[in-house]
């Protein structure tokens, strides 16, 4: 199991993640017409996931690797920070509007665990690096 891990593996190209992480997103608008959930919430989770791919998008151009640290250290601490401004965005929502910042918090969450999880999934299946 520990060569699993520790076995350096290339990284997959992230299209087929985003993809299904965008179709979450639009299918939930679907259901949160059906079910009368708060659309705001859909907007918000929306844009909050759409903000956040363009940032690793961005930050994913930084180029990793022993002979670039800053730019390494630049694209770790920022893809954490994604996450870390979702959550506050939702937070201060949800003070003012609980419907909307749950509604908006699962969007982003539901987006977010799928990209993740197909993510892992096509690293961790492909061929390790020779």
């Amino acid at each position: 199991m520990r060569d699993v891990w520790a076995t350096p593996r290339p990284v997959p190209s992230p299209w087929l993640p985003v993809l299904a992480g965008a179709a979450v997103v639009a299918l939930a608008l679907p259901v949160f017409l059906v079910a009368g959930l708060p659309l705001r919430g859909w907007l918000l989770g929306a844009v909050l996931w759409l903000a956040a791919e363009a940032v690793g998008l961005l930050l994913s151009r930084l180029s990793l690797g022993a002979d670039n640290l800053a730019a390494a250290g630049v694209r770790g601490v920022g893809m954490m920070f994604r996450s870390v401004a979702v959550m506050v965005v939702v937070i201060v929502v949800a003070t003012s509007d609980v419907a909307v910042g749950v509604s908006a918090g699962v969007v982003y969450a539901l987006a977010y665990t799928l990209e993740l999880m197909l993510s892992l999934t096509s690293y961790f299946t492909s061929e390790p690096a020779r």
